[in-house]
Formats: structure tokens, C-alpha cells, sequence
């Protein structure tokens, strides 16, 4: 299934696209700036690969950094505190509190500065093909290809893409129409202007995670001596010296390389968890239920445009997820009605805590939902959630007003006491495909 595409804000303001693959310790796979497309990476199956191998015993993060892929476009300052803020922005996010990182060529420094600078999040740093320290900006190598940023496009990423895969024709042919596709000739100018000052030497000592140093001996731009730099400098570092010259990590064809990474990471790791399951202490099935549904979609896509919506709609998913989460609920996956939210909870108090609060997103994000809460017997299959309380929970939504929180006469019984909200009595209403009428009652927060 491809990832769900969702967006972090920055520190500075720029919206980053990131999706996540898998459950368990988080990893982070940082793609040198400006050449990423999160989405065109999982379209390519040597791609979408290593992506599932990484993500078998682990929750994979992907993003694009500013100047490329889906993120912002029009930011071209891919300094390393920029490189660093857009990171930041992502685990910010997702609220990780321990994680893993994998960087190569320029993303290196970046990593190795937040690693150097968050020395309890990060456990393991894999450091791919990069450097500490930039300026390699007079190597005739590299003056080549800048000329041809400009002066010819096409040019510009084919050889660069050879350069790279070592002149492997089938995987150089669809990086450079990757590259092409990802990024500017501006972005990819100032990408390298920036680079060209990064020096990250003084933070190595900093640095406490398990480092893995993989470097391609015959690698044409940082040198061995870079990676010896490196793995010299940062506590208990290990260094890796391989056969060939590519310098593009996720697309390694053959595997031995991400294997590596992949048991360098298992090193002390935590086991990961096993995956989310819906509430099972609740008596004979029992289950209160929410659900949240975008208003009038069909318009806002309209008004909005289709694109304009999708990212707007996958980055309110993210947080009603988000949101469901951290009350103590489970959100649903598998197929919903609409542009709808799913979510169980064991307790009618946190479902009445989330609703009002993904209210609350979905109004900050201009989408207004509709939201309604019921309890009642559940059909378990898998990872979804059946059954006539389901569907008079989806009901309930249906008939609330955007924005309005509307629960069940059971919902209010079992909440009236604990939740620190008010309940106004909104009459019977007949729900459409529900037998007996529902007497329903809206949430209001009690004013202090």
C-alpha cells in the first residue's frame, strides 16, 4: 500500500512533506538536498524495495527537504541550519522521542548535526558516501557539472545520474529523470553553494549514537579521507570500506549494503512493538466510537481545486491520527466512508476529548468536520472495525453540523460525569438507515 503522504511546518515556516512506512523504532532516511521526491521514489520498484526492507521491523520516515519533491518549492536556503530545521520539523511531528538516522552525500553534515545536538534521541547514525566538511567546489569534476546546471538541463542530470551509478545505464536513465522531476536549476545551485561551506567537524566528538560509516572506495567526490574523518572523530564509530562507486545509497541493486545497515540497526534496538491493536478489554465487544468526516468535500475540492485539497485533506489525517492517539484511541485503517476518520476508544471521555480537539484542526486547516460519537457492540475483523454501532456512529456525524460534536444518549451516560463538558439535549432524530430514532446531544466545553 503507498504511504500516506502528510506535511510538518518548520520552525521558519516551510511546509515539509514526509510519509511513514511500517511500525516500531522510528528511522529517518534523509535524501541529499535538493534531489527528492518522496512520491516518485515509491513509484520506482528498486526504490519501493528497500523502502519494505527497512520498514520490516521498523517505522521508516521519508521526507522531502525544502526546494524539492512536495515540499515548498520556492525556499532556496538549503544551508545546514535549514537542512536541520526541516528535520527538526518532521520528528517535531511525528513527536519522536527516540529514532535512528541514515543520511548520505550532503545530507551527512545535516544529520551529524542533529545527532551531535539531540545526543538521547538518536541512537544509530548511518552516515552513507558523505563528509564533515565541504569545499571540493574548485575539483574540475564538479566545475563541469555546475556549468551544465545552466546551460543544459538534460545534459546536467544525465551525467550527473552516470556519475553517480558508475555509468549503470538502466539506473542512471531513471535518476536523471528523477532529478529533473524533483528539483530546479536554481535549487540545485544554491543546494551546492550551501554545501560547499558545510563543516560539521567541531560537533563529531558530540555525536553518541552507534555510528556505521559506509563509504565506496572509488567514490569520485568525498574522499576517503572523509570518511576516515569521520569515523575517527565520532565516539565508538565503526568504518565500512565497500567495492564500487555508487553514491546513492537506496538504490543499491544487489542488497548486501542495506542488509548491513539493516543489522547495524538491530544493535541495541528495542524490540518492535507489535502492531496497534483495537481495544480488547472492553466487556463483550464494547467499543466507543468515533467518527469524523470532512463537510461537503465535493465543494471544498471545487473551490480548492484537487491538488490544493489532497494536501490539505492528507495533512488533516495526519493530525486527527495524531490527535486520536494521544487520547487513548486506536484509529481505524481499512476502508471508510468518504473523506472520514475512523477511531475506537475504551473510554467515552477520551473520544469526547479527541472529537472536540479534532474540531479544533480541522477548523485551523479550513476544512470543518462533521463529528459524531456512539458506544456500542463491535465486530473485530483484522484491523477493522463492523457493525450497527459503527455505522450509528457514522450516522451521528452525518447529522451534526460542521464543527459540532454530536454523541448518543449512550455516550452522554457514560461521560455526563467525567468529561468536564456540558451536553445540550438536541432532540430524537431519525438517522438514515438506523430502525429507531436517536435522542442526540451536543458537546460543549464548560466555560471556566
Amino acid at each position: 500500500m503507498e504511504p500516506r503522504i502528510q506535511y510538518a511546518k518548520t520552525a521558519d515556516g516551510v511546509s515539509i512533506a514526509f510519509w511513514t512506512l511500517g511500525e516500531g523504532m522510528p528511522l529517518v532516511l534523509i535524501q541529499p538536498p535538493p534531489f527528492s521526491h518522496i512520491q516518485l521514489e515509491w513509484e520506482w520498484p528498486l526504490a519501493r524495495r528497500t523502502y519494505e526492507r527497512l520498514a520490516r521491523r521498523r517505522q521508516l520516515i521519508r521526507y522531502d527537504g525544502r526546494g524539492s519533491g512536495l515540499s515548498e518549492r520556492g525556499h532556496l536556503d538549503f544551508s545546514l541550519q535549514a537542512s536541520v530545521l526541516d528535520l527538526s520539523a518532521v520528528i517535531e511531528r511525528l513527536r519522536l522521542e527516540r529514532l535512528a538516522l541514515v543520511a548520505y552525500g550532503d545530507a551527512g553534515p545535516a544529520a551529524v548535526a542533529y545527532a551531535a545536538r539531540h545526543p538521547k534521541e538518536v541512537t544509530h547514525l548511518v552516515l552513507y558516501a558523505t563528509y564533515a566538511r565541504g569545499g571540493w567546489e574548485e575539483e574540475p569534476e564538479v566545475q563541469g557539472l555546475y556549468k551544465l546546471v545552466d546551460s543544459d538541463w538534460r545534459l546536467f542530470t544525465e551525467t550527473l545520474a552516470h556519475a553517480l551509478f558508475g555509468w549503470s545505464a538502466e539506473h542512471g536513465s531513471w535518476w536523471a529523470q528523477f532529478c529533473s522531476q524533483s528539483t530546479t536549476q536554481d535549487a540545485v545551485k544554491a543546494a551546492w553553494e550551501a554545501s560547499f561551506e558545510y563543516d560539521v567537524t567541531d560537533l563529531l566528538p558530540a555525536v553518541r549514537a552507534r555510528t556505521l560509516v559506509m563509504h565506496p572506495a572509488l567514490l569520485r567526490w568525498a574522499t576517503m579521507d572523509q570518511a576516515k574523518l569521520l569515523a575517527s572523530r565520532i565516539p565508538n564509530a565503526q568504518l565500512a570500506v565497500l567495492e564500487g562507486v555508487s553514491g546513492v545509497l537506496i538504490y543499491e541493486e544487489s542488497g548486501p549494503i542495506v542488509t548491513a545497515i539493516d543489522e547495524f540497526l538491530s544493535e541495541g534496538e528495542e524490540a518492535a512493538p507489535a502492531a496497534a491493536q483495537l481495544p480488547s478489554d472492553l466487556p463483550s465487544g464494547t467499543a466507543v466510537i468515533l467518527f469524523a468526516d470532512i463537510a461537503d468535500s465535493t465543494a471544498l475540492t471545487e473551490r480548492l481545486g484537487d491538488a490544493a485539497f489532497r494536501v490539505k485533506a492528507r495533512e488533516l489525517d495526519g493530525a486527527l491520527r495524531g490527535i486520536i492517539r494521544e487520547n487513548g484511541g486506536t484509529p481505524v485503517e481499512g476502508k471508510l466512508l468518504g473523506d472520514g476518520v475512523l477511531a475506537v476508544f475504551t473510554s467515552a471521555r477520551q473520544a469526547i476529548e479527541a472529537a472536540l480537539r479534532c474540531g479544533g484542526a480541522g477548523d485551523d486547516v479550513g476544512l470543518p468536520l462533521h463529528l459524531g460519537i456512539h458506544a456500542g457492540d463491535v465486530i473485530r475483523e483484522g484491523d477493522n472495525v463492523f457493525g450497527g454501532a459503527v455505522n450509528i456512529a457514522a450516522r451521528i456525524a452525518a447529522a451534526s453540523a460542521p464543527g459540532e460534536v454530536l454523541v448518543s444518549e449512550t455516550v452522554r451516560g457514560l461521560a455526563r460525569t467525567s468529561a468536564g463538558v456540558s451536553f445540550e439535549d438536541r432532540g430524537e432524530r431519525t438517522l438514515k438507515g438506523i430502525g429507531e430514532p436517536q435522542r442526540l446531544y451536543e458537546v460543549r466545553r464548560r466555560e471556566s
